[in-house]
Protein backbone atom coordinates (compact mmCIF):
# COMPACT_ATOMS: atom_id res chain seq x y z
CA UNK A 1 0.00 0.00 0.00
CA UNK A 2 1.52 3.30 -0.78
CA UNK A 3 1.76 6.23 1.92
CA UNK A 4 1.86 9.89 1.60
CA UNK A 5 4.73 11.46 1.38
CA UNK A 6 6.88 12.18 4.62
CA UNK A 7 8.75 15.21 3.13
CA UNK A 8 8.06 18.86 4.49
CA UNK A 9 7.25 21.05 1.58
CA UNK A 10 8.86 24.56 2.05
CA UNK A 11 7.17 26.39 -0.50
CA UNK A 12 3.63 25.27 -0.13
CA UNK A 13 1.29 26.32 2.51
CA UNK A 14 -1.26 23.47 1.42
CA UNK A 15 1.34 21.05 0.54
CA UNK A 16 -1.40 18.49 0.26
CA UNK A 17 -3.87 19.93 -1.79
CA UNK A 18 -3.49 19.82 -5.71
CA UNK A 19 -4.47 21.98 -8.18
CA UNK A 20 -5.36 19.93 -11.31
CA UNK A 21 -5.53 21.63 -14.63
CA UNK A 22 -6.37 19.86 -17.58
CA UNK A 23 -4.93 21.59 -20.96
CA UNK A 24 -6.32 19.72 -24.73
CA UNK A 25 -4.08 22.05 -26.84
CA UNK A 26 -2.70 20.49 -29.51
CA UNK A 27 -1.75 23.96 -31.53
CA UNK A 28 1.46 24.13 -30.79
CA UNK A 29 2.45 21.71 -33.14
CA UNK A 30 0.83 19.84 -36.33
CA UNK A 31 0.24 16.52 -35.28
CA UNK A 32 -3.64 15.94 -33.47
CA UNK A 33 -3.89 13.41 -30.32
CA UNK A 34 -1.97 14.82 -28.25
CA UNK A 35 -5.41 16.91 -26.59
CA UNK A 36 -6.87 13.71 -25.75
CA UNK A 37 -4.01 13.26 -23.25
CA UNK A 38 -5.47 14.86 -19.96
CA UNK A 39 -8.28 12.45 -20.29
CA UNK A 40 -6.43 9.45 -21.07
CA UNK A 41 -4.15 9.91 -18.02
CA UNK A 42 -7.54 10.65 -16.16
CA UNK A 43 -8.92 7.68 -16.97
CA UNK A 44 -6.17 5.23 -16.66
CA UNK A 45 -6.74 6.43 -13.10
CA UNK A 46 -4.34 8.68 -12.01
CA UNK A 47 -6.23 11.14 -10.06
CA UNK A 48 -7.81 8.64 -7.99
CA UNK A 49 -4.50 7.02 -6.89
CA UNK A 50 -2.98 10.75 -6.45
CA UNK A 51 -6.31 11.09 -4.27
CA UNK A 52 -6.42 7.82 -2.45
CA UNK A 53 -2.87 6.11 -2.68
CA UNK A 54 -0.75 9.30 -1.97
CA UNK A 55 -4.19 11.03 0.17
CA UNK A 56 -3.80 14.40 -1.68
CA UNK A 57 -6.85 16.65 -1.86
CA UNK A 58 -7.68 17.12 -5.42
CA UNK A 59 -8.75 20.63 -6.78
CA UNK A 60 -9.88 19.95 -10.34
CA UNK A 61 -13.20 21.45 -12.34
CA UNK A 62 -13.50 17.97 -13.91
CA UNK A 63 -13.11 19.87 -17.37
CA UNK A 64 -10.38 19.16 -19.99
CA UNK A 65 -9.97 22.67 -21.34
CA UNK A 66 -9.87 23.01 -24.98
CA UNK A 67 -10.56 27.12 -24.73
CA UNK A 68 -11.93 26.79 -28.67
CA UNK A 69 -13.78 30.35 -27.78
CA UNK A 70 -10.27 31.85 -27.56
CA UNK A 71 -9.38 30.08 -30.62
CA UNK A 72 -9.56 33.04 -33.78
CA UNK A 73 -10.79 32.49 -36.80
CA UNK A 74 -7.33 33.48 -39.06
CA UNK A 75 -4.15 33.01 -38.01
CA UNK A 76 -1.39 34.04 -40.17
CA UNK A 77 2.44 32.86 -39.43
CA UNK A 78 3.93 35.65 -37.73
CA UNK A 79 7.63 35.65 -37.52
CA UNK A 80 7.82 32.01 -38.80
CA UNK A 81 5.52 31.01 -36.07
CA UNK A 82 2.12 29.22 -36.64
CA UNK A 83 -0.74 29.69 -35.01
CA UNK A 84 0.71 32.49 -32.31
CA UNK A 85 -2.48 34.04 -31.52
CA UNK A 86 -4.34 30.65 -30.77
CA UNK A 87 -1.21 29.46 -28.61
CA UNK A 88 -0.85 33.06 -27.04
CA UNK A 89 -4.54 33.62 -26.05
CA UNK A 90 -4.68 29.69 -24.66
CA UNK A 91 -1.23 30.12 -22.57
CA UNK A 92 -2.63 33.36 -21.23
CA UNK A 93 -5.65 32.09 -20.47
CA UNK A 94 -3.60 28.86 -18.71
CA UNK A 95 -1.31 30.51 -17.01
CA UNK A 96 -3.99 32.53 -15.11
CA UNK A 97 -5.88 29.41 -14.14
CA UNK A 98 -2.17 27.89 -12.63
CA UNK A 99 -1.98 30.89 -10.59
CA UNK A 100 -4.84 30.80 -9.03
CA UNK A 101 -3.81 27.27 -7.76
CA UNK A 102 -0.50 28.37 -7.22
CA UNK A 103 -0.99 32.10 -5.06
CA UNK A 104 -3.09 29.49 -2.67
CA UNK A 105 0.04 27.86 -1.71
CA UNK A 106 -1.57 24.83 -3.66
CA UNK A 107 0.93 22.20 -5.47
CA UNK A 108 0.05 22.67 -9.31
CA UNK A 109 -0.17 19.36 -11.52
CA UNK A 110 -0.79 20.46 -15.55
CA UNK A 111 -1.86 17.94 -17.64
CA UNK A 112 -1.26 18.84 -21.50
CA UNK A 113 -1.72 18.93 -23.96
CA UNK A 114 1.32 19.87 -26.18
CA UNK A 115 5.01 21.53 -24.94
CA UNK A 116 3.85 25.10 -26.03
CA UNK A 117 1.52 24.89 -22.64
CA UNK A 118 4.69 25.49 -20.60
CA UNK A 119 4.51 29.33 -21.80
CA UNK A 120 1.24 29.21 -19.12
CA UNK A 121 1.95 27.19 -16.54
CA UNK A 122 5.19 28.21 -15.88
CA UNK A 123 4.63 31.54 -15.98
CA UNK A 124 1.65 31.61 -13.74
CA UNK A 125 3.56 29.77 -11.26
CA UNK A 126 6.58 32.41 -11.89
CA UNK A 127 3.83 34.90 -11.06
CA UNK A 128 2.37 33.85 -8.00
CA UNK A 129 5.77 32.43 -6.37
CA UNK A 130 7.13 36.28 -6.75
CA UNK A 131 3.93 37.87 -5.57
CA UNK A 132 3.43 35.26 -2.44
CA UNK A 133 7.22 35.05 -1.31
CA UNK A 134 8.78 37.92 -2.99
CA UNK A 135 11.37 35.46 -5.15
CA UNK A 136 12.49 33.61 -8.05
CA UNK A 137 11.76 29.96 -8.89
CA UNK A 138 14.13 27.42 -11.17
CA UNK A 139 12.51 25.17 -13.44
CA UNK A 140 13.86 22.20 -14.46
CA UNK A 141 13.13 20.65 -18.06
CA UNK A 142 12.91 16.84 -18.96
CA UNK A 143 12.66 16.54 -22.64
CA UNK A 144 14.76 14.95 -25.21
CA UNK A 145 14.25 19.20 -26.99
CA UNK A 146 15.56 22.48 -25.96
CA UNK A 147 12.14 23.86 -26.79
CA UNK A 148 14.60 27.17 -26.70
CA UNK A 149 13.83 28.56 -30.24
CA UNK A 150 13.59 31.88 -31.15
CA UNK A 151 10.39 32.64 -33.49
CA UNK A 152 13.19 33.52 -36.16
CA UNK A 153 15.82 30.16 -35.69
CA UNK A 154 12.93 27.70 -35.50
CA UNK A 155 13.30 25.50 -38.37
CA UNK A 156 9.31 24.19 -38.21
CA UNK A 157 7.79 27.55 -36.58
CA UNK A 158 6.10 25.20 -34.41
CA UNK A 159 5.58 27.01 -30.97
CA UNK A 160 6.29 24.31 -29.08
CA UNK A 161 9.88 24.35 -29.65
CA UNK A 162 10.08 28.15 -28.24
CA UNK A 163 8.56 27.60 -24.94
CA UNK A 164 11.64 28.22 -22.87
CA UNK A 165 12.84 31.31 -25.53
CA UNK A 166 9.81 33.36 -24.28
CA UNK A 167 9.75 32.67 -20.62
CA UNK A 168 13.36 33.45 -20.60
CA UNK A 169 12.87 36.66 -22.83
CA UNK A 170 15.27 35.60 -25.15
CA UNK A 171 12.85 35.89 -27.55
CA UNK A 172 10.18 38.66 -26.68
CA UNK A 173 6.89 40.01 -28.94
CA UNK A 174 5.53 43.42 -28.09
CA UNK A 175 1.62 42.43 -29.72
CA UNK A 176 -0.32 42.15 -27.22
CA UNK A 177 -2.41 38.96 -29.35
CA UNK A 178 1.03 37.57 -29.92
CA UNK A 179 2.85 37.08 -25.99
CA UNK A 180 3.12 40.39 -25.56
CA UNK A 181 0.99 39.72 -22.01
CA UNK A 182 4.26 38.47 -20.90
CA UNK A 183 5.67 40.63 -17.99
CA UNK A 184 8.93 40.13 -15.94
CA UNK A 185 6.93 38.63 -13.54
CA UNK A 186 6.13 35.64 -15.46
CA UNK A 187 9.91 34.87 -16.36
CA UNK A 188 12.57 32.68 -15.55
CA UNK A 189 16.52 33.58 -14.85
CA UNK A 190 18.79 31.92 -17.15
CA UNK A 191 20.31 30.81 -14.25
CA UNK A 192 17.81 28.96 -12.81
CA UNK A 193 17.45 26.90 -15.48
CA UNK A 194 18.46 23.86 -16.16
CA UNK A 195 17.45 20.80 -18.89
CA UNK A 196 18.13 16.71 -18.32
CA UNK A 197 18.02 14.25 -21.15
CA UNK A 198 18.84 16.43 -24.57
CA UNK A 199 19.57 14.38 -27.35
CA UNK A 200 17.71 16.65 -30.17
CA UNK A 201 19.12 20.13 -30.29
CA UNK A 202 19.10 22.40 -32.77
CA UNK A 203 22.38 24.30 -33.85
CA UNK A 204 21.03 27.92 -32.82
CA UNK A 205 19.74 26.50 -29.46
CA UNK A 206 23.10 24.71 -28.93
CA UNK A 207 24.63 28.14 -29.94
CA UNK A 208 22.37 29.60 -27.21
CA UNK A 209 22.87 27.34 -24.65
CA UNK A 210 26.44 28.09 -24.42
CA UNK A 211 26.51 31.82 -25.17
CA UNK A 212 24.45 31.92 -22.14
CA UNK A 213 25.89 29.59 -19.66
CA UNK A 214 23.01 27.55 -19.06
CA UNK A 215 22.99 24.27 -17.16
CA UNK A 216 21.97 21.43 -19.35
CA UNK A 217 22.59 17.58 -19.33
CA UNK A 218 22.40 15.69 -22.26
CA UNK A 219 22.53 12.30 -22.70
CA UNK A 220 26.23 12.08 -22.96
CA UNK A 221 25.89 13.58 -19.46
CA UNK A 222 23.60 10.65 -18.31
CA UNK A 223 25.78 8.05 -20.06
CA UNK A 224 29.33 9.28 -18.50
CA UNK A 225 28.03 9.97 -14.86
CA UNK A 226 24.99 8.38 -14.28
CA UNK A 227 21.82 9.51 -13.26
CA UNK A 228 22.10 9.90 -9.80
CA UNK A 229 25.16 12.13 -9.79
CA UNK A 230 23.56 14.31 -13.09
CA UNK A 231 20.79 15.04 -10.89
CA UNK A 232 22.83 15.63 -7.90
CA UNK A 233 24.40 18.33 -10.18
CA UNK A 234 21.20 19.64 -11.44
CA UNK A 235 19.90 20.26 -7.84
CA UNK A 236 23.08 21.67 -6.65
CA UNK A 237 22.93 24.13 -9.38
CA UNK A 238 19.61 25.84 -8.75
CA UNK A 239 20.71 25.52 -4.84
CA UNK A 240 18.59 24.02 -1.90
CA UNK A 241 16.22 27.85 -1.58
CA UNK A 242 14.42 27.68 -4.67
CA UNK A 243 11.30 26.66 -5.55
CA UNK A 244 10.98 24.43 -8.48
CA UNK A 245 8.63 23.66 -11.47
CA UNK A 246 9.12 20.66 -13.15
CA UNK A 247 8.38 20.61 -16.99
CA UNK A 248 8.48 17.09 -18.28
CA UNK A 249 7.98 16.10 -21.92
CA UNK A 250 7.34 12.20 -22.20
CA UNK A 251 9.79 12.40 -25.00
CA UNK A 252 12.21 12.81 -22.53
CA UNK A 253 12.02 9.15 -22.05
CA UNK A 254 13.12 6.93 -25.07
CA UNK A 255 10.51 5.46 -27.14
CA UNK A 256 11.13 1.79 -25.83
CA UNK A 257 9.47 3.26 -22.52
CA UNK A 258 7.30 6.10 -24.25
CA UNK A 259 6.98 5.48 -28.16
CA UNK A 260 3.03 7.33 -27.98
CA UNK A 261 4.57 11.11 -28.95
CA UNK A 262 4.93 13.25 -31.38
CA UNK A 263 8.54 13.69 -31.59
CA UNK A 264 10.23 10.77 -30.26
CA UNK A 265 13.68 10.44 -30.11
CA UNK A 266 15.89 7.21 -29.95
CA UNK A 267 18.45 7.04 -27.15
CA UNK A 268 17.11 8.87 -24.12
CA UNK A 269 15.91 7.88 -20.51
CA UNK A 270 14.83 4.42 -19.53
CA UNK A 271 11.28 5.03 -17.38
CA UNK A 272 13.16 4.39 -13.88
CA UNK A 273 15.65 7.18 -15.26
CA UNK A 274 12.24 9.06 -15.42
CA UNK A 275 10.75 7.86 -12.10
CA UNK A 276 14.46 9.19 -10.25
CA UNK A 277 14.53 12.16 -11.54
CA UNK A 278 11.17 13.04 -10.19
CA UNK A 279 11.49 10.57 -6.65
CA UNK A 280 14.65 13.17 -5.56
CA UNK A 281 12.98 16.57 -7.20
CA UNK A 282 10.20 15.75 -4.82
CA UNK A 283 12.93 14.56 -1.70
CA UNK A 284 14.16 17.95 -2.06
CA UNK A 285 10.78 19.90 -0.51
CA UNK A 286 11.19 21.90 -3.31
CA UNK A 287 8.62 21.16 -5.78
CA UNK A 288 5.63 23.32 -6.28
CA UNK A 289 4.37 22.98 -9.36
CA UNK A 290 4.86 19.74 -12.77
CA UNK A 291 3.74 19.44 -16.34
CA UNK A 292 3.65 16.33 -17.75
CA UNK A 293 3.21 17.12 -22.06
CA UNK A 294 3.46 15.43 -24.76
CA UNK A 295 1.83 12.07 -24.71
CA UNK A 296 -0.56 11.29 -27.66
CA UNK A 297 -2.82 8.47 -27.18
CA UNK A 298 -4.13 8.66 -31.15
CA UNK A 299 -1.12 6.67 -31.58
CA UNK A 300 -2.35 3.46 -30.89
CA UNK A 301 -0.24 0.85 -32.94
CA UNK A 302 2.97 3.02 -31.37
CA UNK A 303 2.05 2.04 -27.76
CA UNK A 304 -0.18 4.53 -26.60
CA UNK A 305 -1.08 2.48 -23.23
CA UNK A 306 2.65 2.25 -22.37
CA UNK A 307 2.85 5.62 -22.63
CA UNK A 308 0.46 7.07 -20.73
CA UNK A 309 1.48 4.11 -17.52
CA UNK A 310 4.70 5.85 -17.98
CA UNK A 311 2.59 9.13 -17.74
CA UNK A 312 0.98 8.28 -14.85
CA UNK A 313 4.77 6.55 -12.99
CA UNK A 314 6.41 10.09 -13.56
CA UNK A 315 3.54 12.20 -11.72
CA UNK A 316 2.78 9.65 -8.86
CA UNK A 317 6.93 9.81 -8.41
CA UNK A 318 6.76 13.46 -8.37
CA UNK A 319 4.14 13.47 -5.62
CA UNK A 320 5.88 11.30 -3.43
CA UNK A 321 4.91 7.86 -4.27
CA UNK A 322 8.35 5.68 -3.38
CA UNK A 323 9.36 2.28 -4.12
CA UNK A 324 9.78 1.05 -0.38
Amino acid sequence: MTQPSTITQRFLSKPNQLGVVAVGFNGGQCKLGVEAAPMALIEAGLLTQLKDDLDYEIHHDDTVHFYENLIPAEDPDHRGMKKPRAVSAVTERLSQQVYEHAREGKFVLTLGGDHSIAIGTVSGTAKAIRERLGREMAVIWVDAHADLNTPEMSPSGNIHGMPMAFLTRLAREDRRDIFGWLQDEHTINLRKLVYIGLRDVDRGEKQLLREHGIKAFSMHDVDRYGIGKVVEMALAHIGNDTPIHLSFDVDGLDPQWAPSTGTPVRGGLTLREGDFICECVHETGNLIAMDLVEVNPSLESLGASETIRAGCSLVRSALGDTLL
